[in-house]
């Protein structure tokens, strides 16, 4: 299965990290300047409890048109990057590429096989212009609910501070074939990859914890596990 992590920063290099493991897998990275040469020339090393491993990457570009067409793509990138980058992702995408968009909040496709009154609705505020609508497709979109943490401590480097969550959801709730194939990759490269039938619901449960816990946190400097125990901020919280 030939594999494109779109974007391979702080979670799209944690991806490549697991995916690089994973027999079958032809995987390729998107990244950029001394990040994309460490990848290239020493793999991509995971810094998690204390040790280091690092897996090889064989292929990897700033031009996707290098990389050519994909059978899925994780699409990493911060929202407004994902947005601003939309038409780069074309030289990936065959008439079945998957794309997983791996971006937290209310995604570009979101009314799309949702059924009733809203189907098809287009949300500029996500995705002005259609952008993303019409560049990549919403019949290729997979839902995603990223949970794990972490952060790029050097070129090539990741550390990982907590989680392994990727929920999957189709947009049409269905246990598709390609949905139950990119699960059972990602659970071979070490991840909790669990397929949903209402992937819509698992978006709101984490937007609604980010915009609870996330300013308590910045306001108090304590990590989730305080916040939700100890009595005060827990109030505070409900």
């Amino acid at each position: 299965m030939r594999v494109c992590i779109f974007g391979a920063g702080a979670i799209g290099g944690l991806l490549a990290h697991g995916l690089a493991q994973v027999d079958g897998v032809e995987l390729s990275v998107m990244a950029r300047g001394d990040h994309l040469k460490a990848i290239l020339e020493n793999g991509i090393s995971l810094v998690r409890d204390g040790e280091t491993t690092a897996f090889r990457i064989a292929k990897g570009s700033p031009d996707p048109a290098e990389l050519g067409e994909q059978d899925v793509v994780f699409n990493c990138l911060k929202s407004h990057q994902a947005w601003q980058s939309a038409e780069n992702m074309l030289p990936l995408l065959g008439n079945d590429t998957a794309v997983v968009t791996c971006q937290n909040g209310v995604p570009w496709w979101y009314f799309h096989k949702v059924g009733g009154e809203f189907e098809g609705k287009r949300m500029d505020a996500v995705d002005r212009g259609d952008r993303q609508w019409n560049a990549i497709g919403p019949e290729r979109a997979i839902g995603c609910s990223v949970y794990p943490a972490t952060e790029i401590s050097a070129p090539g480097v990741i550390t990982h501070i907590y989680g392994d969550k990727f929920a999957l959801g189709e947009p049409d709730g269905s246990a598709s074939a390609r949905v139950t194939q990119i699960s059972e990759m990602l659970q071979a490269g070490g991840f909790k990859a669990p397929v949903l039938d209402d992937i819509r619901s698992e978006i709101w449960l984490k937007l609604w914890g980010n915009l609870c816990f996330n300013p308590i946190s910045a306001l108090t400097r304590a990590t989730l596990d305080v916040v939700a125990t100890d009595p005060g901020s827990r109030a505070v919280a409900k």
